[in-house]
């Protein structure tokens, strides 16, 4: 038969062990329940991540859109003022030779008063001739 008193010893090591195995279980249970949190937590940090992604692309996308309707629009202003200065190209043009005709014009009528005074000067002189012709005692002269 075996000893009481190491029936006794052995008895009080299983249990030593036993309460060694259920705070070793406890434990066990306490990191499956921490490994859940952790799973939960990443997954909820997974869709955030998700959501966070989704709608940087739609922002991204927005950003896109806008510059392709700014580039667009500039496109077309750019194209309206090229012909706004072409427009404006053409009437400096006209505008330089309506000057050039306005210089000869004036050119023009300044020969043509310079003539008319000549031709003023002879008659007034030629006036004047017969003046002093017809005029009595103007022979004494």
């Amino acid at each position: 038969m075996t000893d009481p008193a190491n029936f006794d010893t052995r008895l009080t090591a299983a249990e030593a062990r036993l309460s060694e195995l259920a705070d070793v279980e406890s434990r066990i249970e306490e990191a499956a329940a921490d490994a859940a949190a952790a799973r939960h937590l990443a997954a909820a940090r997974d869709r955030d991540v998700a959501d966070l992604t989704i709608k940087v692309d739609a922002h991204r996308a927005a950003i896109n859109a806008l510059g392709v309707q700014t580039a667009a629009r500039f496109d077309r202003l750019e194209a309206r003022f090229d012909g706004l200065e072409g427009r404006f190209d053409r009437l400096e043009g006209r505008f330089d030779g309506l000057e050039g005709r306005v210089v000869r014009l004036e050119t023009k009528v300044d020969a043509g008063f310079t003539e008319i005074r000549g031709k003023l000067d002879q008659t007034t002189a030629g006036l004047g001739l017969i003046v002093k012709l017809l005029s009595p005692g103007a022979e004494d002269s």
